[in-house]
């Protein structure tokens, strides 16, 4: 034969929203291993389902004046675990983006500022380099290098052969590349000669 129990789950609810600890005890331990395990399949967390749970049954325990409209509750709880569920994985969500956006900015932000601090080392590198070249190679070098000349236009201001200002040429990058190796590291090396360009 089966017990008939004490009181129906209206009337439960109906003490509860009167502030009946006795009754809210009677719903809670019937119900609470069940919506922890239904919360747990959502989220596969043993905490946040554990929280959720705390949350749904505060939740019922303070909503007192709404508690009447409740005709199914295990169905009301469940629905509002889902909920509460589907809310805390957006939040989740949200925040990871927030967080991805934060680190993306900030190593944009600080790759910018390095690249400019390499940059800015790297050309006055490159300046003191050029400042060491012997008078002719310096010269054929701001020519055709900063100025943009091909060798046959920097000849004919110089007045002297082709052959030569690639000779000058030749020495004075060799020249710098010799300095920026003795130096620097590697990453402003590689700046430097991109810097450098079509004459490596």
């Amino acid at each position: 034969m089966t017990a008939t129990p004490l009181h129906t789950e209206p009337e439960l609810l109906a003490k509860v929203a009167m502030g009946d600890e006795r009754a809210f005890r009677t719903i809670y331990e019937k119900y609470h291993r069940r919506i922890y395990t239904y919360a747990l399949q959502i989220l596969h967390s043993d905490v946040q389902a554990e929280e959720v749970t705390q949350e749904i049954f505060l939740k019922l325990w303070t909503q007192s004046a709404t508690l009447h409209t409740i005709d199914n509750l295990e169905g009301w709880l469940k629905t509002m675990t889902r909920n509460r569920c589907l809310n805390l994985f957006r939040r989740i969500v949200l925040e990871a983006k927030h967080d991805h956006d934060l680190s993306k900015n900030y190593k944009e932000s600080h790759n910018e500022t390095e690249e400019s601090i390499l940059l800015n080392d790297t050309r006055n590198l490159l300046n003191a380099a050029i400042e060491l070249l012997p008078a002719q190679q310096k010269e054929v070098y701001q020519l055709c290098h900063v100025e943009g000349l091909k060798y046959e236009e920097a000849a004919e201001r110089l007045n002297i052969s082709p052959n030569t200002v690639k000779t000058h040429m030749k020495r004075a990058l060799a020249s710098v590349r010799e300095h920026i190796r003795n130096n620097t590291d590697i990453a402003a090396i590689v700046a430097v000669y991109s810097l450098m360009g079509r004459f490596l």
